[in-house]
């Protein structure tokens, strides 16, 4: 897979987690996908206000990603050379956070999108 493909599979898929992260904000009841599934339903409004947070995070992970594939703002291709790093490492992180949950309907969802995400973002990392 070049870093082109891999880079719009990434944006696809932290574009939905991105989604999700609105959607559990503004108080859709899916917190059992979420957080440990400690909060089946809406979230409490701390978790609610840190989903919100995380679309910001993410919404960075999508453009470092864009950019270090030359997909967006190519001037600034250069810039993201270590930070697509951090992506890489935010990724390997989540697919730890998401491999060791005690929620096995966390785990079945977000695991195969978070190893994704962080293979992809490998590929651009890797290429650039």
């Amino acid at each position: 897979m070049n870093s082109t493909i891999a880079a719009r599979l990434y944006v696809v898929l932290i574009t939905c987690t991105i989604l999700f992260q609105i959607a559990l904000a503004a108080g859709t009841p899916w917190g059992e996908f979420a957080s440990g599934g400690s909060h089946p339903g809406t979230l409490p409004i701390q978790l609610r206000i840190a989903s919100g947070a995380s679309v910001a995070v993410l919404l960075a992970l999508g453009f470092v990603v864009l950019i270090r594939a030359g997909l967006l703002m190519q001037r600034w291709k250069h810039q993201t050379r270590q930070l697509i790093w951090v992506v890489v490492g935010y990724g390997a992180l989540s697919v730890v956070a998401n491999a060791i949950t005690p929620n096995a309907r966390e785990r079945i969802v977000w695991l195969p999108v978070t190893m994704l995400l962080l293979v992809a973002s490998l590929i651009v990392a890797r290429s650039s």
